[in-house]
């Protein structure tokens, strides 16, 4: 993999380095500004459902709810054309 040089403004640059310091604290390492324009572009990456999957602290009867007011709303719904 090699390399490449790129212009930016001296505000560009200076935000670059503010990031790359505030991921430095928030991951306990050094970051790289190279690393750091990794993560703003992954901000950038479309999301799907599946990134959700776990993400979500619901109790037993949190689920009953949703499940029953689902039935409920299969049950009024119908396939009239």
């Amino acid at each position: 993999m090699g390399t490449r040089s790129i212009r930016v403004s001296d505000e560009t640059y200076e935000s670059l380095f503010e990031m790359a310091g505030r991921l430095q604290t928030q991951m306990k390492r050094s970051i790289s500004i190279d690393e750091a324009i990794k993560v703003m572009l992954e901000s950038f990456k479309p999301n799907k459902i599946s990134d959700l999957a776990g993400g979500w602290d619901v109790s037993d009867e949190e689920i009953e709810t949703i499940k029953e007011s689902l039935r409920d709303g299969w049950r009024k719904w119908s396939l009239s054309v």
